[in-house]
């Protein structure tokens, strides 16, 4: 069973995915899966009932448009740097003259919520905002219970599970506002995130590999066993003094590969497709856990709203514009 939300007949539902072909949906009055989240064990325990009615209302992959798990943030992205130690490497001298030392403690920050969209929506490319679109594919910790100052040792009790995400960043907005990554990383419609949410339980996360793919060719590729600071401590250290809450979402930091650290850079251009994976190699049961997720950067038209554009260009469905099928139909 995985998590997430599916768009059907216009509607954001809560859905459960049980299959290569589809799932079950939460009844419409029941509340969106952050609802659900916020119940605590109680509404996990409600969505694994809805599982196994026979009586429950069935969609199928094909026939639904998958969003991003949390459609409803109560607060800004929360978001991990340099947590691949390969990846902070990879960029020394590069960053003009913003470099830094080497961190002893995991380093935050924060992205827009409005930054956020479905995992094959179009990615709100707009070369005017900025020449430098970056690719960042990351594994992300969905918080499932709230809490403040989590001890390291019961960190993992306040994890629901994990889904992927794009980080997609401006390196020139970046450089421009003084290398604080918060203007670089929150353009409106830039950031995909999803499909699914994998129960912590039903995954090993350090034999997880996170891959990216760009237009096919493989770019970023690791364990999330490379990670620098773990999950219980980048859970332990954020919470320290500050309120994390269910339904939170924390990425956790991007691996080596990314465009503007290779000779010469590679940045992302109008209709290019982005892909990430993230599997477990070695048990053909989490094979698919993840799923593979695809995302079009696509010059908007910026007479629209830059949020209203991301979607206008994809029609609310996954890369029409080019003509490619939706990947998570047939998986």
């Amino acid at each position: 069973m995985k998590l997430g939300t599916v768009i059907t007949g216009g509607v954001h539902r809560a859905a459960l995915l049980l299959d290569a072909e589809g799932g079950v949906l939460a009844p419409a009055d029941a509340g969106d899966l952050r609802s659900f989240i916020e119940a605590g064990d109680a509404g996990i325990a409600a969505l694994r009932a809805l599982a196994r009615q026979p009586d429950a209302e069935r969609f199928r992959l094909a026939d639904v448009r998958v969003a991003s798990p949390i459609t409803r943030h109560r607060r800004n992205i929360l978001c991990t740097g340099w947590n691949y130690w390969d990846h902070f490497y990879e960029s020394a001298g590069k960053r003009e003259g913003q470099d830094v030392p080497k961190p002893d403690a995991p380093t935050f920050f924060t992205k827009s919520p409005l930054c956020v969209v479905g995992p094959t929506d179009d990615i709100a490319f707009d070369p005017a905002i900025s020449a430098k679109w970056d690719y960042e594919a990351e594994i992300v910790v969905v918080i499932g219970k709230t809490g403040r100052s989590i001890p390291r040792d019961r960190a993992m009790d306040h994890v629901l599970g994990y889904c992927l995400a794009n980080d997609v960043s401006q390196r020139d907005l970046q450089r421009r506002h003084g290398a604080q990554w918060f203007k670089g990383k929150s353009i409106d419609g830039a950031s995909p995130i999803g499909p699914w949410i994998v129960l912590k339980e039903d995954i090993d996360l350090p034999s997880t590999v996170l891959e990216c793919e760009l237009n096919g060719e493989l770019m970023q590729h690791a364990t999330a066993a490379e990670m620098a600071f773990g999950i219980d401590e980048l859970v332990a250290e954020l919470s320290w003094g500050m309120t994390v809450e269910a339904g939170d979402v924390l990425l956790t930091g991007t691996p080596s590969g990314i465009g503007n650290a290779r000779t010469p850079p590679v940045f992302l251009r109008d209709g290019d497709e982005v892909g990430k994976r993230a599997v477990v190699s070695d048990d053909p049961r989490f094979v698919t856990i993840m799923l593979l997720e695809r995302s079009m950067a696509n010059k908007i038209d910026r007479q629209l709203t830059s949020r209203g554009a991301a979607r206008s260009v994809s029609g609310m469905a996954a890369m029409l514009a080019h003509e490619i099928k939706n990947p998570l139909a047939g998986i």
